[in-house]
């Protein structure tokens, strides 16, 4: 039975990327996030 290969972090961070633009919720909390925390150092 072969061991599991490990996935690199550039793979990992791509896998992620893919995922992410792919799931339009994840994206929109980000950005409102994003822009909450901008709110905050204009003050």
């Amino acid at each position: 039975m072969r061991k599991p290969r490990k996935r690199s972090f550039q793979e990992l961070v791509m896998e992620n990327k893919r995922q992410l633009l792919n799931d339009r919720e994840a994206i929109e909390k980000i950005e409102a996030k994003l822009e909450q925390k901008h709110l905050g150092k204009a003050e």
